[in-house]
């Protein structure tokens, strides 16, 4: 069994109230206005944030459209795509059962939404992203989640049989897109509960 790993919110951290409040205190005040500024900035990862993701749009012309769109100071949006590298930190648990995994000689893969500088941030930091045989960042593929191009891509660049493959993803419409695409897939909560997941499923 393939078992394929999303990154943000699965592995890595992903908390964008966090990250406004850090990167716009002087905007961010409370829980209700951090969320108004996510919809704002990533708009549920399409528009802007989503070309972004895509590989089709650099760092500063995404600056320059959020704060035209945002009514930001391009400082400002330049500010929160600076600091998400610094928010994309491991999640201890999720990091454990990869070594568990590995340790169990299961192939490892990743398939991920995230713009090229971030991914390389990544690659760059974490060391035990070689314990992955292979993966998919959207912004190589020029895809993204949920379309099932990219999933398809996927498989085939990597020479993945939908039917044993287990895909891990925080976000349900990114799990549904992966079982409408032939694998099996389920829905990431918690490592205590992922872990009891894969364990009921004999991988660990």
């Amino acid at each position: 069994m393939n078992v394929v790993f999303d990154f943000g919110g699965v592995l890595f951290n992903w908390r964008p109230p966090q990250l406004l409040a850090r990167a716009l205190p002087q905007r961010v005040h409370d829980e209700a206005t951090a969320q108004r500024w996510v919809e704002k900035i990533f708009q549920g990862y399409g528009g802007d944030w989503g070309e972004f993701d895509r590989g089709r749009v650099e760092p500063a012309a995404l600056a320059e459209r959020i704060a035209v769109r945002t009514g930001l100071a391009v400082e400002e949006a330049q500010r929160v795509i600076e600091a998400v590298p610094a928010e994309l930190t491991p999640i201890a648990g999720t990091v454990a059962l990869l070594h568990e995994l590995h340790a169990a000689q299961r192939p490892l893969y990743f398939l991920s939404n995230m713009p090229a500088p971030y991914a390389q941030h990544l690659e760059d930091t974490h060391d035990f992203l070689a314990l992955f045989r292979g993966g998919v960042f959207s912004a190589r593929a020029g895809l993204c989640k949920p379309e099932a191009a990219i999933y398809a891509h996927c498989a085939r660049e990597l020479g993945l049989v939908p039917q044993r493959t287990l895909f891990i993803d925080d976000v349900q419409h990114n799990v549904d897109a992966a079982r409408a695409a032939g694998w099996q897939a389920l829905r990431f909560e918690s490592p205590a509960q992922l872990a009891a997941e894969l364990r009921g499923r004999g991988l660990i």
